[in-house]
Formats: C-alpha cells, sequence, structure tokens
C-alpha cells in the first residue's frame, strides 16, 4: 500500500515537472513574441520615419527635375539662338557681295584669275537653310552609363627620384561609341573595363543584389564577365560552396531574355575560374598560353554539366589598344626631360586612369625584357618612344604598327561574329580626289600604294589617263577620269570631283607633291581618336629644288586642333565636305575652305608631320617661315 501511495506520489511529481517546463517553455515563447512584437513595432515605426524621407526627398527630387527641365529648356534655346547667328554670318558669307570680295582679294594680283573669280561671283549662291528648332533633349536612364562620364585621371603628381613634379591628367574621352546598336552588361576592373567602353553602349556598376532592377531599364544583347578579383562578382565567380547562387540567377536572367553570355578569362589560374566559366555560353581567354588549360578543364567538367547542357565554346580575346584613350593625343606642357624605367613611370598605387597619363609623360620608357606586350602596344600607342635613347621616327613606326597589330575594336568585331551577334560599325573608306600636274607616271605612283582607298577620281588631262589609273592602282579601287576645263576654277573642279565620291571620307591629293606609301593610312587614324570632321596636316616636311633645303613647317601643330591644314593634306568626312564645298577659285581654295570650317564651327585636326613632303622649285615665304631640317632630298626625314 505504501509502495502504491510513493509511486503515485512520483507519478504526480513527474507529471507537475513536466507542467512546469512546459509553462516555462510558454512563458520563453510568449517573451520571445513580445519581443518580437516590440521589434515589429520598431520596424514599422522605422518604415514610417522612412517613408515621410521618401516622401520629402521625392518631393526634393521633383523640384530639382523641374529646375533641371528649366535649365535644359535655357540650354537649348541658347543653341538655337547661337545656330541661328551662325545660319545668319554663314548667309553674309554667300551673299554676292561677299564672294565678290574674297574673289577680289584671292585675285588682286592676277588680272584673268580676278577675271574668273568675279565671274564665279556673280552667279548665284545656294543660301544655307535657316535653323529650327530642336526638341528639348531628355536625361538618359541611370543604367546607360556615359563612357569616362566618371573614369578621369586623379593624380596630378609623380615622383622621380625624390622629387614631386607636377603634371596636367590626361582628359579620357566621353564618346563617342563604336556600335551604338548593340548594349552589353560588363562586368570588369579598370583596364579592360577602359578597352570595351567605346566598343558599344555599356551598362556596369551592378550587383548580384540589383542587376534585375539596373539590367532592366535598358537589356543588353551581351552579358560579358571578366575574372575580376575584387567587387561584389569576385566572390560570386569562386563561391564554389554556395552553388554561385548569385552567378547563376544572373545567367538564368540573361538565359531567359536570350543575351548572350561571355566568360573572359583576363588573369588568375583557370582552375580557380573554371567551375563557374563552364555555366556561360561562351568563354574567351586573353592568354593564347592558357587554351589547352581551358580546353582540359572543361573537359573535365562535362560529366557534371549534366544531360540537355552543351559545352561552352572557347576562344580568344586578347588585349589590344584602345584608340579613344591609347592614341597619341599629347599631355598639356611638354614632356619630363628623363628616359624613365617603368617601375618609375607607374608605381603600383596609380590607377588605370593615371596610368594612361603616365604614358604620356616621359621623354621616353626603358622597359625592362619580359614586360607584357599589350603594355609595350599601349605605350607605343601614345606615341611614347620605347628604349634609353628618345627617337621620334622609331617611336612613329611603333606606333603605326601598335595600330597594325589590331585594335580593341577589330579583336571585338572577331568575339560579336563568333557569337552570334552582328558585328557592324562604321568604315574610313577612302575617295582620292588626285589633281595630275602633267607628269601622271608621278601622280600614280604616290596614289597606287596606298590602303583604304575604295575610289579614285582622277583630274588629267593625259589622253590614256584611265587606262593607265586602272593599270596602277588595285582592281578593287574603281577609277573615274574627268578633264580639266580652262573655263572653270580648280575649285569648281573639286567640286565635280566630290560629286563623284563614294567613300566616307574623301581625300585630296596633290600630283606636284611627294606621299609616302602609309600617307593616307597613318592620316585616316586620327578618326578614330578626335572628333574631328576634317583631318590633315598643318605640321610638315618641303623641300625647296633651288636652294636643295629641306624644311619643317609647324612642328608643334602635330596631334592638335588646329585653325588650318595644308590642301594637299586634306582627308574629311565627305558628307561634312559636300556641305561645304569648294570655293570657286583657283589659288588659296583650301585657305577659303579653312575660313569656312572656323566660321562653321567645324574642328580640324592636325595628325603627324611624316609621310607627306611639299615639293616647289622655290618659295621665299615657306623658306623664312620653317626650320632648316637638312640640305638634300627630304624623303629620308618625312617617310618612315
Amino acid at each position: 500500500m505504501a509502495g502504491e501511495q510513493l509511486e503515485s506520489t512520483r507519478q504526480a511529481l513527474r507529471e507537475a515537472m513536466a507542467q512546469a517546463e512546459r509553462a516555462a517553455e510558454l512563458a520563453r515563447l510568449l517573451d520571445a513574441a513580445q519581443a518580437r512584437a516590440a521589434e515589429a513595432e520598431r520596424a514599422a515605426e522605422e518604415a514610417r520615419v522612412l517613408q515621410e524621407r521618401l516622401k520629402e526627398t521625392e518631393s526634393r527630387l521633383e523640384a530639382a527635375e523641374a529646375v533641371e527641365g528649366k535649365l535644359r529648356r535655357d540650354l537649348a534655346e541658347q543653341r538655337y539662338q547661337a545656330e541661328v547667328a551662325r545660319w545668319k554670318l554663314s548667309s553674309v558669307q554667300m551673299a554676292r557681295w561677299s564672294r565678290i570680295g574674297d574673289a577680289i582679294k584671292t585675285g588682286k594680283s592676277n588680272p584673268v584669275r580676278l577675271a574668273r573669280g568675279l565671274r564665279g561671283a556673280a552667279k548665284p549662291a545656294k543660301r544655307p537653310v535657316a535653323p529650327k528648332r530642336q526638341p528639348v533633349a531628355q536625361p538618359k536612364s541611370e543604367a546607360r552609363q556615359v563612357p569616362g562620364a566618371a573614369f578621369q585621371a586623379t593624380a596630378t603628381t609623380r615622383t622621380v627620384g625624390g622629387k614631386s613634379v607636377k603634371l596636367k591628367p590626361f582628359r579620357i574621352p566621353t564618346g563617342p561609341n563604336t556600335r551604338p546598336h548593340l548594349t552589353a552588361a560588363v562586368v570588369a576592373e579598370p583596364h579592360a573595363e577602359a578597352l570595351l567602353r567605346y566598343e558599344w553602349r555599356q551598362t556596369t556598376g551592378f550587383t548580384p543584389r540589383d542587376f534585375t532592377r539596373v539590367l532592366a531599364a535598358e537589356v543588353p544583347h551581351l552579358l560579358l564577365v571578366e575574372s575580376v578579383t575584387e567587387g561584389p562578382w569576385a566572390e560570386e565567380l569562386r563561391d564554389r560552396d554556395g552553388g554561385f547562387s548569385g552567378l547563376r540567377s544572373l545567367l538564368a536572367w540573361c538565359a531567359e531574355r536570350g543575351i548572350r553570355t561571355v566568360f573572359w578569362h583576363t588573369h588568375g589560374e583557370v582552375a580557380d575560374f573554371a567551375p563557374a566559366a563552364a555555366l556561360f555560353e561562351h568563354i574567351v581567354t586573353a592568354l593564347p598560353a592558357t587554351v589547352g588549360a581551358w580546353g582540359a578543364a572543361l573537359a573535365a567538367g562535362e560529366a557534371e554539366r549534366g544531360p540537355g547542357r552543351r559545352e561552352p565554346s572557347l576562344g580568344l580575346l586578347p588585349f589590344a589598344i584602345q584608340p579613344r584613350v591609347h592614341n597619341p593625343l599629347p599631355l598639356a606642357g611638354d614632356r619630363f626631360d628623363r628616359v624613365l624605367t617603368l617601375e618609375e613611370l607607374l608605381p603600383a598605387h596609380l590607377s588605370y586612369p593615371d596610368v594612361l597619363t603616365s604614358y604620356r609623360w616621359p621623354r621616353a620608357v626603358d622597359c625592362p625584357p619580359g614586360t607584357e606586350l599589350w603594355r609595350m602596344a599601349e605605350l607605343a600607342a601614345c606615341g611614347t618612344p620605347i628604349g634609353t635613347e628618345p627617337d621620334e621616327r622609331r617611336a612613329h613606326v611603333a606606333l603605326r604598327q601598335a595600330y597594325t597589330s589590331g585594335t580593341m575594336t577589330q579583336k571585338v568585331d572577331e568575339l560579336l561574329d563568333a557569337i552570334g551577334l552582328p558585328s557592324a560599325r562604321a568604315t574610313l573608306n577612302i575617295s582620292v580626289i588626285m589633281i595630275d600636274r602633267g607628269d601622271l607616271d608621278h601622280t600614280l605612283a604616290q596614289v597606287a600604294p596606298q590602303k583604304g582607298v575604295v575610289q579614285l577620281v582622277l583630274l588629267s588631262d593625259a589622253p590614256d589617263a584611265e587606262a593607265r589609273a586602272r593599270a596602277a592602282v588595285s582592281e578593287r579601287v574603281d577609277v573615274a577620269v574627268r578633264r580639266t576645263d580652262p573655263e572653270l576654277s580648280l575649285g569648281s573642279m573639286l567640286n565635280r570631283a566630290l560629286d563623284l565620291c563614294e567613300g566616307d571620307l574623301v581625300a585630296v591629293m596633290d600630283g606636284q607633291d611627294a606621299y609616302g606609301e602609309h600617307y593616307l593610312t597613318d592620316l585616316s587614324r586620327a578618326f578614330l581618336f578626335t572628333t574631328a570632321d576634317i583631318v590633315g596636316k598643318a605640321a610638315y616636311i618641303a623641300h625647296l629644288r633651288d636652294v636643295a633645303a629641306t624644311v619643317l613647317r609647324h612642328p608643334a601643330a602635330e596631334y592638335s586642333y588646329v585653325p588650318d591644314v595644308a590642301g594637299a593634306t586634306l582627308l574629311a568626312r565627305r558628307t561634312v565636305l559636300r556641305s561645304i564645298g569648294f570655293a570657286d577659285v583657283s589659288e588659296g581654295w583650301d585657305e577659303v575652305l579653312m575660313r569656312q570650317c572656323r566660321a562653321d564651327g567645324i574642328k580640324v585636326f592636325s595628325a603627324d608631320r611624316y609621310g607627306y613632303v611639299r615639293l616647289r622649285d622655290q618659295d621665299r615665304w615657306l623658306l623664312g617661315s620653317s626650320q632648316l631640317v637638312a640640305y638634300g632630298p627630304a624623303e629620308p626625314h618625312a617617310f618612315v
């Protein structure tokens, strides 16, 4: 009996303890619930405060947008008034009395020329069309990044030998881009971004958390991800344990929209990036030596891909020069008059925009053995001599070779063709207007070796000029021959020749002068890195036969925007040249053309001094206004 009571008591105690434990658990849960409720109340209060701040911010934004809209309207009105003023000036210049004044000025020393000029000025001329008000430009989407807008050099000093040297940073251009029809979402480090940012409309700065919002603003045609080691995507590319969750989400988002995906290996071990790269449609590498390792890595991962998933394609996308940032445009002021080692030139702390400034800074750079080829090419493309002895001629050849080896634009063409996207872009095909001065063999010898020519319009009186011209130039070059007309001025004949031109660019070459085989290739290169509509040479070499002197004209005008260039070195965009036209004069037509460019705000750029020689029997003005190079032939100094 006592045992049963003891057991009953024990059972009662166990039940009491269990109930006490349940009560304690309920109390704990109640406390936790109350804590969560309090936290929710705090969060609700914070949300309310944030909502109020958001409304306040939106109000301020609306006010700022209203101010911005007014400023845009005011700017549009100012631009319109400037266009009206320019139109009025052009109308005055096209007036008969103005053209009569030009004719009197150019023909005051030659009655025949004066009569021709007055006769041409008496003809009615087409007046320019009055400008129209344009709609106010609207702000672009924030997701659409303007190339170069936040990519500028900032470091203004360099330290050499313990001394600080101040320099003006190179201003990185903000555009234009080569393929405005194409949008690319790019994850890249500053160097690679500088190479790509001008090749398409480029979206950057998105992260694993916000890519759906950022990219939806302008859905890209292409996603290109570099093997980055810093930034929000660096962890994603190596996150094997997490299953590349953010990267997979991005690639899935792209797959749903038919967006091509490319992984670009530029540095690092193949094994570190192979698992992430295998998720992309295409893999390209900047390092040819790693192609074998990539092939082995993809073969090893074939079993992990699973059914229905094909192996990524594999190709090359090496580093190449980007003309918009790797070019001979100089810094303000003279170069630092010392030969620097590569370590002195590029200390480790420099950002890539500041590297672009350093490239242009020294007199020359001494690069050690083993320097990357792309680094040498970038230096050469910036016009900086490489070696212990500065040599401008050798530096010009190196610059030409850097461009000839292939620009980033050409490499991207190959990439787009390989992945099935259109690589169409503007070309730089050239129509040449060649003026024969009586020695047709010499004339044709100047144009025959030129590259990029699609059409030759020859002004010649030789009876067999067309047959000889077709025999001299490539069969791919279209040839048209027009005879001179004694009733017409040279300017009028140039206008008739211009009407026949079909190339994107039009060159005017003169048979009395001499041109090197690289003349047009070197000259047309300026259209890749300037915003000029007309390119030529204000700095050039001339040879005067009477004194056997070779002289250099305006050496400081190389690689700069200038008021005028020599007419025999003219290379212009066809549409722009047609809008201006040539003046109805025979002497000084180039001076009138340059004056019209200045009046219309058309940019004129002077390229290098090489590849052209102005040949004259005598020219006292030229002899007195140039610096003597040597007594003897000019070709060794001009043609490199």
